[in-house]
């Protein structure tokens, strides 16, 4: 399931110091704005501790964790809408990603240069906004202009979606993303504003504060100044320190790792939780399978139906769907085998309508 994240910020907010630190790749990281022009890819594993409980239970030969892509896009600056500072090829760059991680410095820090000469997270994070939604204004007045004449016609489709596009017109125009307003739209009109558009600010916005070392734990009042920006947006707000990822990465000895995370009073480290952030951010969830060969992760919507989730595994599972046997991750825990789960009658046998919960051991029956 190739769904990506795409990091974005201003010049020299982090982003390529943290892609780093999650992908362990080589993203060029310097103190000048259009250090990277091109976007880098990476493909990250989710940690997940229920996996590694159920290689301590099953042994398997193998363990397979699920995984997440992310994109490394270049700073975005004033003027991006109208193409500065190669904005064009940014805002295609975002277009192409399924959800937003928003980074803002949120540190003091003067041997590292500001593109706009001070640190105000509030104004960076409107920078970015503003550019984003005059493009995505530029895409909805181009679309109105489309459907116009065929709702004068009367075409009843063409009415309900120039109502839905003026509504969208008039939200953007006072500075508010498109996203605020996916539901209150039934699912023609998110279609529309989501998949047929591709409206950037319709995308879900995880933001992260690339704080100091020594705001790490409690923040500072750059990151409480972000959080009040945005506490209409329904959007999570995170605390990274980039640079104590950077350190992470750079060492290969886990015993290293775990000593400096309790030196920082860290208990894992920050790129955990931003990897778990972006995992829902995308709105998926994780379903195991377990035997002696294999224990692994997959990944799905959320919401999918067990045939779906069968499909994942391979399309013939999907297409030739019998039936799922399911097993609920606590009783698994709680029991120690899939055979004690079976003599528990825990053992559950389900349909093509059985939505998949999340942690869920799932085995599946086809037949093609």
């Amino acid at each position: 399931m190739a769904l990506q994240c795409g990091i974005v910020g201003l010049p020299n907010v982090g982003k390529s110091t943290l892609f780093n630190a999650l992908t362990s790749g080589k993203a060029l990281a310097a103190n000048y704005p259009f250090a990277t022009k091109d976007p880098n890819v990476g493909i990250i594993t989710v940690p997940d501790q229920r996996l590694d409980k159920l290689t301590e239970l099953v042994n398997p030969q193998r363990t397979v964790p699920t995984t997440v892509e992310i994109v490394d896009i270049a700073g975005l600056i004033k003027g991006a809408s109208k193409g500065e500072g190669l904005g064009n090829q940014f805002l295609a760059n975002i277009r192409e990603v399924d959800a937003i991680v928003h980074v803002v410095r949120c540190f003091d820090d003067d041997n590292v240069v500001h593109v706009d000469g001070s640190v105000d997270p509030v104004r960076d994070k409107e920078i970015i906004d503003i550019e984003l939604g005059l493009k995505d204004l530029e895409t909805v007045e181009k679309r109105i202009d489309k459907v116009a004449r065929a709702a004068k016609a009367g075409i009843k489709e063409e009415v309900k979606a120039l109502e839905i596009l003026t509504r969208i017109k008039n939200h953007l125009e006072t500075g508010r993303p498109a996203r605020e307003l996916l539901s209150g739209l039934d699912d023609d009109a998110r279609k529309l504003v989501t998949r047929e558009m591709g409206l950037l600010t319709a995308k879900p916005t995880l933001y992260v504060c690339n704080v100091d070392e020594a705001s790490i734990h409690n923040g500072n009042a750059h990151a409480e100044s972000l959080k009040a920006a945005v506490a209409g947006e329904n959007a999570e707000v995170i605390l990274i320190c980039a640079g104590i990822e950077a350190q992470i990465a750079a060492m290969d000895d886990a015993a290293e790792q775990a000593e400096f995370l309790e030196m920082m009073g860290l208990t894992e480290p920050g790129k955990n939780t931003l990897i778990r952030a972006c995992y829902s951010l995308l709105n998926l969830i994780t379903y195991f399978t377990a035997g002696e060969k294999e224990v692994r992760a997959w990944t799905v919507r959320n919401g999918a139906k067990a045939p779906e989730a069968a499909g994942v595994i391979h399309s013939d599972f999907e297409k030739g769907f019998i039936r799922a046997e399911v097993i609920k991750y606590d009783d698994f825990i709680r029991l120690g085998s899939e055979g004690k789960v079976k003599e528990a009658g825990k053992m559950a046998v389900e349909g093509k309508e059985y939505p998949v919960v999340d942690g869920d051991i799932m085995h599946f029956r086809f037949n093609v």
